[in-house]
């Protein structure tokens, strides 16, 4: 086979099994790292210190700041989090990246094999999803590696040739030309932990002499910038489409790292001199790898000190930037918070269903409040149309959680503990869908009532309209339960179902005693006895919504407050 056929095939090869390992390490950590990340997120909101610690820490769980960030731009369209937010903990997760090219700098090539067999066999034979998870972290560790191991056997060529070390020499005189390598090769492979691990590879190879780098650290370093400049395209790509401030955010990313980039390529040689003081001595080769890891972070930390306490300044630039507010709001029919792009961080995802389903509650319960007007109203009246405007709404959104939540199942990232508590909410919004199914039977009911000509009695609207209340009553505490993990409002549903079914046997025999004492038709007694029924079932919904929360299904939130009560009340 051709020498540089070789090369191409063993750079393509390597940086695939690099980037796979990477990304099942990512998936294996989130697994994991299971409910901690749940409280990790529950930092972003706090303040701007708590933001920036918080997404270095989500970034080091999802090994990329491009998932964090896309992350973050999905709860800034959502409304969960405010535009300075946002930009503290985007400052956060370029610290939280360089820790893959801190990994990356250990001499391990001797070990490879042995991790990667005790990764899969811990992964292989464990029985808890805990060990099965850190086996397979550890497996595509060692994936990860051999990827890196591959491509640096294949470029040990590439640093003997003339003509690529002459246009290493280039690189290294012309720092720009650095710069905008560094931003292509990160825009083609979408990665900038792979371009930095490709860059500590390539120049950890010697040079003509044998001792020095093929490239040096005052090569390199235009290089590593100009991955940091690369990187800004995930979150401007992930931006499209969504609200202005989610694209402040991805801007915010954006000008943080060309600000950065823009300055130190003026202090290259100084930044060098830091960079090797601080790192360990030996020969270039030995060492390079460390120095770079070291530079990219210390880049990123020195730009996070001097940004974050100019964040308001930051939110200036980018309010200039992209002006004014969102004049297109979606409609009542489609999802606020459902963001797909977030489905593969399940943490992250569980938060926007949670927000999504305590906002498709709201309108349920609404619902029940519209249903007394379906018994008596007009149906040409405005208070009617909004009760039927608000039925189609309930079902549309239902219908997108369902898919949502599906999706977040069929990314396999769930941990058990995950799919279970997923699960639940899947459960509350099908007993959602139902009552709102029943409503549209109740709503049937009377439609053929009024056609027929015939009226309920002002007795049987008062009852139906009593029972519709206090279902009415049991889906507010039910929702109470799941919103606050509140044992008690669950209990209190169980207790007022018992009451309402000895209601409900009390009205069917008020009904036929009015037949009896001919105050009422008799060929009412169907049309009644299929309001009550439904009304019962709505209430049965209610209570297998209560029995969720006994189960510890919650709503998450980024809120501090709403994440310690999940906490207390052991929310799985």
């Amino acid at each position: 086979m051709n020498e540089n056929v070789k090369v191409v095939f063993g750079l393509i090869g390597g940086l695939a099994l690099f980037l796979f390992g990477m990304n099942s390490m990512s998936d294996a950590l989130q697994k994991a790292a299971g409910e901690k990340m749940k409280k990790i997120l529950g930092f972003l909101t706090r303040n701007p210190i708590m933001g920036a610690l918080a997404g270095a820490l989500v970034t080091a769980v999802l090994q990329s700041s491009s998932a964090t960030t896309v992350m973050v731009i999905g709860f800034v369209s959502a409304g969960l989090m405010s535009l300075p937010q946002a930009i503290s903990v985007i400052f956060g997760a370029n610290i939280g990246t360089t820790m893959t090219a801190q990994l990356m700098a250990f001499k391990i090539s001797n070990y490879i094999y042995p991790i990667i067999f005790i990764g899969f066999m811990l992964n292989f034979v464990g029985k808890k999803e805990k060990v099965k998870n850190i086996g397979m972290v550890i497996f595509s560790f060692g994936l990860l590696f051999e990827g890196i191991e591959i491509m640096g056997e294949v470029m040990k060529p590439l640093a003997g040739s003339p003509v690529f070390v002459d246009l290493m020499g280039k690189v290294s005189s012309v720092p720009v030309l650095g710069v905008v390598l560094g931003a292509v090769m990160t825009l083609v492979v979408q990665s900038s932990s792979a371009t930095i691990a490709v860059l500590q590879n390539f120049a950890s190879q010697a040079g003509p002499d044998g001792v020095s780098s093929v490239i040096g650290l005052t090569g390199a370093i235009p290089i590593l910038l100009g991955d940091n400049i690369g990187t800004t395209i995930t979150a401007l790509l992930a931006s499209i489409g969504q609200s202005k401030n989610a694209k402040r955010t991805a801007i915010a990313h954006s000008i943080f790292n060309i600000s950065g980039s823009c300055v130190f390529i003026f202090l290259i040689p100084w930044f060098a001199k830091f960079v090797q003081f601080i790192s360990p001595k030996g020969n270039e080769v030995d060492v390079i790898s460390r120095q770079i890891a070291n530079a990219h972070t210390t880049f990123n930390i020195v730009c996070t000190l001097v940004w974050l306490p100019l964040i308001p300044l930051m939110v200036k630039i980018v309010t200039t930037i992209i002006r004014g507010d969102d004049k297109v709001q979606k409609t009542a029919f489609e999802p606020k918070y459902l963001d797909m792009k977030v489905v593969e961080q399940p943490a992250a995802a569980m938060v926007l269903v949670s927000k999504e389903l305590n906002r498709l509650s709201e309108l349920a319960e609404s619902l029940l409040t519209g249903l007394k007007v379906s018994l008596t109203a007009d149906k040409t009246s405005e208070t009617y149309l909004h009760f039927k405007e608000n039925l189609e709404i309930v079902q549309h959104l239902q219908e997108s959680v369902s898919d949502y939540i599906t999706r977040l199942f069929s990314s396999g990232n769930l941990t058990e503990q995950q799919s279970e508590y997923t699960a639940g909410l899947l459960f509350i919004n099908n007993c959602i869908q139902r009552i709102a199914e029943r409503c549209v039977d109740v709503d049937k009911i009377c439609m053929e009532i009024s056609d027929s000509g015939k009226v309920l009695t002002k007795e049987a609207s008062a009852e139906m309209e009593n029972c519709i209340g206090v279902t009415s009553q049991l889906l507010d505490k039910a929702m109470e339960a799941v919103r606050h993990g509140d044992s008690s409002a669950a209990e209190s549903v169980f207790k007022n179902k018992k009451k309402m079914q000895k209601a409900e046997k009390k009205f069917n025999k008020a009904h036929l005693n009015r037949v009896k004492n001919n105050l009422c038709d008799a060929s009412m007694t169907g049309y009644f006895s299929g309001i009550i029924y439904n009304i019962d079932r709505m209430a049965d919904n209610c209570v297998g919504i209560a029995e969720e929360a006994c189960d510890n299904v919650t709503f998450i939130s980024l809120d501090e407050e709403a994440n310690k009560t999940v906490a207390e009340g052991g929310a799985v």
